[in-house]
């Protein structure tokens, strides 16, 4: 087999594994509903709930792309989706509220396969390929969608413990098929003594700081979102769980699948133009969808007349999809940024950056619960998240966009960062 047959077979395989680990990890955003319920919990302590696999899988990517850099990715992918296997079993025998957030954790352990998968694929490919490379397997975020498809259904005709039961299998099935139809070269390998405590010491560097940023909102808060969604289309528009997900599908899937589409712009434009109108479009969409369902009455000429203001479930659907699109590109141009700047070293950078990222998916589905709690005001979540896209923009137009021009025909399609 030729180095180009080995490199797509690399890809499609690690994108498959991807989709599957992803998958996995998001389970709580559906079984989590009738556990809920079952266990009365309250908003914050179902946030808990959800986040807590999130957690796991984003500190273990440090020391992930740290092994990957060392001993290969085909090696450390095999043996990380092995072990998540026996505690995706043992969910659906779970039954108190401790039991679930335990095992979440070693569930979680999924959720550190991106750090792995990126640098690995990302070797197999030139630098003008990687940004396209890293985006086709990023697309394995849409296994967030698929688990929107297949655990409602499952759900419904046999419980929810099912759902575990199945998804360990499938795991199972998608570990022996990468490890037959993936390679391994020796010339990838990066060695290194560096620990992880070193590798942390990569946050003095203001350009890793604020990939770490950016990442926390376009990755960190499409998992946040993805896990949210259900509930919320339940809650909010008081649909049935299997509509709920097909809606809330219409986020999470163009969020996975058009990650390529995002690697592709990100290697023609920049990462730097493409983030820049992300966090924009970004926050438009947040703004809108922070306006709370509103009545209020106007004294008129006529007398009081009363009106309603509030996003129906088809508009806030569009604008779910639109963000999903916007997110999809973002977390392809942040990591174009890390393969442009930090070449030698990309899996221990994606590794800081994937940590910020998933710790962003951890603390915010808390907060939203939290804010939920105390307010009662479900759009608080988007309104948390509009915060945060501010934050950003103020950071990107002070770092960069005032160094350059972004748009017309003298902008520079790199990233402007001395």
């Amino acid at each position: 087999m030729t180095k180009n047959e080995q490199a797509l077979s690399v890809l499609i395989v690690s994108t498959v594994a991807f989709t599957v680990c992803f998958m996995v990890w998001m389970m709580f955003g559906v079984i989590g509903i009738p556990i809920k319920k079952a266990l009365d919990l309250n908003a914050t302590q179902f946030g808990l709930l959800m986040a807590t696999p999130v957690l796991t899988g984003s500190l273990v990517r440090v020391p992930l792309g740290i092994w990957t850099d060392k001993y290969g990715g085909r090696l450390v992918m095999t043996i990380l989706m092995a072990l998540t296997v026996p505690a995706i079993y043992l969910m659906s025998y779970a039954t108190a509220y401790w039991h679930f957030l335990t095992i979440g954790l070693f569930v979680g352990l999924a959720g550190g396969s991106f750090s792995v998968g990126t640098p690995y694929v990302a070797r197999w490919f030139p630098k003008n390929q990687q940004g396209f490379a890293m985006g086709i397997y990023g697309a394995g975020n849409s296994g967030a969608a698929v688990n929107k498809f297949i655990a409602p259904a499952l759900l419904v005709a046999f419980g929810w413990t099912m759902v575990p039961q199945i998804y360990a299998a499938v795991m199972l099935g998608a570990a022996l098929l990468f490890w037959f139809f993936s390679y391994s070269d020796p010339t990838h390998l990066v060695p290194s003594n560096v620990k992880f405590i070193d590798q942390l010491k990569l946050l003095k560097d203001p350009k890793v700081l604020k990939y770490c940023q950016y990442y926390s909102i376009v990755f960190g808060g499409y998992v946040a979102l993805s896990l949210w969604m259900v509930q919320y289309y339940v809650g909010e528009f008081g649909l049935e769980i299997r509509s709920a997900a097909l809606l809330a599908a219409c986020f999470s899937l163009p969020g996975g699948v058009l990650r390529a589409v995002g690697g592709w712009l990100s290697d023609k434009w920049g990462a730097h133009s493409v983030t820049w109108w992300v966090m924009w479009v970004s926050w438009i969409c947040l703004f809108l969808l922070s306006y709370p369902q509103t009545d209020f009455t106007v004294a008129t000429a006529s007398g009081p007349k009363s009106f309603h203001l509030g996003l129906n479930v088809y508009m806030f659907t569009a604008l779910m999809f639109i963000l999903g699109i916007a997110f999809a590109f973002g977390k392809a141009s942040v990591f174009k940024y890390i393969s442009d700047d930090y070449t030698g070293n990309i899996g221990a950078i994606s590794g800081i950056v994937g940590l910020a990222g998933g710790l962003g998916g951890f603390v915010l589905p808390i907060l939203f619960g939290v804010l939920m709690d105390l307010t009662g005001i479900r759009s608080s979540a988007f309104m948390l998240m509009y915060g945060v896209v501010w934050v950003s923009l103020i950071w990107m137009y002070w770092t960069e966009v005032r160094r350059g021009e972004v748009i017309g025909r003298n902008a520079t399609p790199f990233n402007f960062i001395t």
